[in-house]
């Protein structure tokens, strides 16, 4: 089951504030242990919303861009890691490790299971 772990922007990771070499030795042997595990397939950290763009389809499906930043910090993403696990628990389980030195490490972690191909059997029995 693979999973995306999303860490949700602060106010500080939307300042662009970078985290203490502790926290980012830390984040490093996290992500060792989840490697050795076999369980991290990706992740990494994202700049600021500033430095991002979005595209917007309107109705007519005809696309415009809108520059960064963007105003709702908690709507936004810092980060994040494509785990793959035998369960949402065993996701969650890797959530809660996530190093929270002095609480400077990620605030809000949302785990979102991702589609998978039998997730679409349905679509051959309508053949």
């Amino acid at each position: 089951m693979r999973c995306l772990m999303i860490v949700k922007g602060t106010d500080k990771s939307e300042a662009g504030c970078m985290p203490s070499l502790e926290l980012i030795t830390e984040m490093g042997k996290f992500n060792d242990e989840m490697k050795a595990a076999g369980v991290m397939v990706d992740g990494t950290g994202l700049k600021p919303s500033s430095k991002a763009a979005r595209v917007v389809f309107d109705d007519a499906g005809k696309p415009s861009v809108i520059d960064g930043p963007f105003a709702e910090t908690k709507e936004l993403i810092s980060g994040f890691w494509v785990i793959d696990v035998k369960s949402l628990d065993e996701a969650i389980s890797w959530a809660k490790r996530i190093p929270q030195l002095n609480g400077q490490g990620p605030r809000n972690i949302e785990i979102r299971p991702y589609f998978e191909p039998e997730d679409f059997a349905y679509l051959a029995e309508q053949k």
